[in-house]
Parts: structure tokens; sequence; C-alpha cells
């Protein structure tokens, strides 16, 4: 949970004006209702991490049918939803990767319509678009991790990573915009992103940021108004980030990795915290992976995830997301 974050089962709305400004004057029209791609699955696939459903259903109006997806920093590295689109690969190398989320209010289990949903993480190498001098990428003919590394970090780690940091928001050193976007939900609730498997870096597991923004309005200008519902990471197990380190660009890292348990902002609580069910080829990663997760949010909350502690990895200039 963060600092400026409501409680309690109904919030106030913050209603601050939101503007997400469309790349090259595109018409938000070109959004769509959809975002759902059909999936072919994969021959010899492993399915590994949280349950996509997340938790049972009821059909009591008193029970709880989800819990509520676990809240997280934004880290520094946030850009204002200025890429509306699903596929934010842009020129990046990496191991295919098809994102599908779901949104549903976590009291009604009925899906949410219309959220716009931001996506973001480093590349094969660590580095954030936007951020490049900041963010603390690594590569270039190193030994690939192979099983449990055994030079983690344990906790919070010490000594400045390169490019690391304290809390709080970073402006943008670049006008590099790959492996970020923005999409809206359809009419169950569904949005589908396309990337690539995000890389490590020193301090943190592999994840993937993301807000949700809800009670606003999509205009031909971009998503204006309503409200911050959910900041949250997306999670990767130990299993399929030791795949990926096989494969190049992945394999040329030289960065030291910390692994899933050993995170200090992971939750340890499976779905609910965040962590994705993966498909992929167990003996072929590089041809792709399916990420699935449904997030339960409370529409009526704020959580903006901007407080300032100090994330792991975390040197004076600006803290590793």
């Amino acid at each position: 949970m963060t600092g400026t974050e409501t409680q309690g089962p109904k919030h106030k709305r913050n209603m601050t004006r939101r503007n997400v400004v469309v790349a090259g004057g595109a018409a938000v029209a070109a959004v769509g209702a959809g975002g759902g791609i059909a999936v072919n699955a994969f021959a010899g696939e492993t399915s590994k991490g949280g349950d996509a459903a997340g938790s049972s259903t009821s059909s009591g109006a008193s029970e709880t049918c989800y819990k509520l997806t676990s809240e997280t920093t934004e880290g520094p590295y946030y850009i204002d939803a200025d890429k509306i689109r699903k596929d934010i690969t842009e020129d990046r190398e990496g191991i295919p990767m098809t994102l599908r989320i779901k949104v549903i209010d976590s009291e009604t289990c009925k899906p949410i319509r219309n959220a716009a949903v931001d996506i973001w993480h480093c590349d094969a190498l660590g580095l954030y678009s936007g951020y490049e001098d900041l963010s603390s990428g690594g590569g270039g003919g190193g030994t690939p991790p192979s099983g449990t590394p055994s030079d983690v970090p344990s906790g919070t780690p010490t000594g400045a990573p390169p490019g690391g940091g304290g809390g709080g928001h970073e402006e943008p050193t670049d006008d590099k915009r790959y492996l970020r976007g923005t999409w809206k939900t359809d009419k169950s609730g569904f949005v589908t992103f396309k990337t690539v498997f995000p890389g490590w870096y020193r301090g943190r597991c592999v994840h993937i940021h993301t807000k949700v923004h809800v009670n606003g309005e999509w205009t031909d200008a971009g998503y204006e108004g309503g409200n911050t519902c959910h900041t949250g990471q997306f999670f990767f197990d130990e299993e399929s980030v030791l795949a990926s380190a096989e494969v190049e660009p992945y394999s040329t890292s030289t960065t030291e990795r910390t692994t899933l348990t050993e995170d200090t902002i992971y939750d340890q609580s499976g779905t609910t915290g965040g962590l994705l069910k993966l498909k992929y080829q167990k003996k072929n990663i590089a041809k792709g992976v399916v990420g699935s997760i449904t997030v339960g949010v409370d529409p009526e909350a704020t959580h903006e995830g901007t407080d300032d502690a100090v994330q792991p990895g975390a040197s004076a200039s600006a803290s590793a997301s």
C-alpha cells in the first residue's frame, strides 16, 4: 500500500484532470473497444505462476468474490500514457510476449470496460525508455545465470547500482518510448498488449509496471479525468526467467539478478500480488510467451503509487523502479 492511498470500501474520487496525448495525432477512435487477440496453444507448453482467474467467484452479494490486487510503488520511470497502442515493442529485441489483462470490480466481480490500462517495463538488458541514462541496464558477453544465482542481494541491496536512485518520480532524460503503452479494456474487461519478455537489473526481480485509470472519458485528445484506481506490478516465476536467460540478448547480461523470493516489492501472495500465469514451450521459450492475469480493483479508490519510499537498489539520484 502507498502513503497516498485512501482506504475503506468507498472513496471520494480524485477528479484531477489526466490528459493522454495520442502520438502522431491519431484519433482515439483507433483504439477501438477490442483488445483481445487469438492465442494459439503451444505444443509441449508449460504453464507457471498465478491462476489467471485469481479466485473463486461467489453469487452471494454479501461475499467478496475477488481479493484486491496488491498496490505497489509507481517507481521513478512512469510517463503519463503518451502512447495509445497495443503493440509496445518498437525496435526492442527479445522473446515475444502477449500480455492479457482482465480488470474487474473486486466487490461485484463485474468486468470494468473502457478503463485505461498503462504498462511499462525495461528491455531485455534492463533499460527503460525515456530514462536510458538513469536505468541500470547491463550487457555484453557475460556469463548468463544458470540455476539460482549465488550472488543475488538479500533484502535491500547496499551500495549504489549504476543509474539507480531514491524514491520519487524522475523527469525523462530522452524521447524514446519503447515498451510503454496504454489501451482500453473491452466490454468483458480485457486488454491485450504485445511486448517482449522483460530483462532484469540490480535490486529487482523481473517485472512489468501497470496502472488502471477509471471514471474518465475517452475523447479525440485521448483519455481525460477520472481516477487512478490501481498502481501495481506483474511478476514472473523463476523457471521462466531462467529459461529466458538462455536466449539472446538476455544471455549477454552481466547484471546481477534478484530472485522472485528475494524481491522487496513482490509480496509473495501469488496472483493477488501480481504473479502472472505464463504459457510457453518448455524447451523453446524463444518462440514466445503468453502471460495472463485478472486484476481486482476498487473503481472508487485512488492509488497513485507515488510515495517517497526508497526502492531496492537505491542510490542518491534515482530509484530502481
